[in-house]
């Protein structure tokens, strides 16, 4: 089979790989850099748990291939923390936002970027603005309330600089 190169920054550091045009993006941060943190879920889209930010925006990247991803920018749930947890890292640990914790690199993603374009979401915004992204054990309360204590704590942060 024949491969193509691309470029593509993940977490911060520039990768050049040679990628199959038909390799997903999550096998291709899995396999080919190493980045496990991304959740190969059910790989039809549904769940999204492998869901992480292309260039700010959430996607499933079981539904992305490698190859569009060349020159762009992608962040996985090992690259929110920059020294310090994330601010909505914290908030699943503190609210126990998490059970068996398969689905959490996926909702912690789609929450970052719910908060980036809602800083004051609604509980009914929450809901709705995590809708792909499935959870089997929590219930999605406790969920919920992570994403409500992350949006204080953004906030907060956002008025101290």
């Amino acid at each position: 089979m024949s491969t193509v190169p691309i470029s593509v920054t993940v977490d911060g550091q520039r990768y050049e790989s040679d990628v199959e045009p038909r390799q997903l993006l999550v096998h291709h941060l899995r396999d080919g850099l190493g980045r496990v943190g991304t959740p190969i879920g059910c790989d039809t889209s549904n769940c999204g748990a492998c869901t992480v930010l292309l260039d700010g925006k959430s996607v499933k990247s079981c539904a992305v291939l490698a190859v569009q991803t060349d020159g762009r920018s992608v962040t996985t749930v090992q690259g929110l923390a920059n020294g310090t947890w994330h601010p909505v890292q914290q908030a699943f640990h503190a609210e126990h936002g998490l059970q068996c914790g398969y689905c959490t690199p996926g909702m912690m993603l789609a929450a970052v970027d719910l908060l980036t374009e809602n800083p004051n979401p609604t509980e009914a915004e929450i809901r709705d603005g995590l809708e792909g992204n499935l959870c089997r054990c929590t219930g999605y309360q406790n969920i919920v309330k992570a994403v409500q204590a992350a949006a204080v704590a953004m906030q907060a942060e956002g008025a101290a600089r």
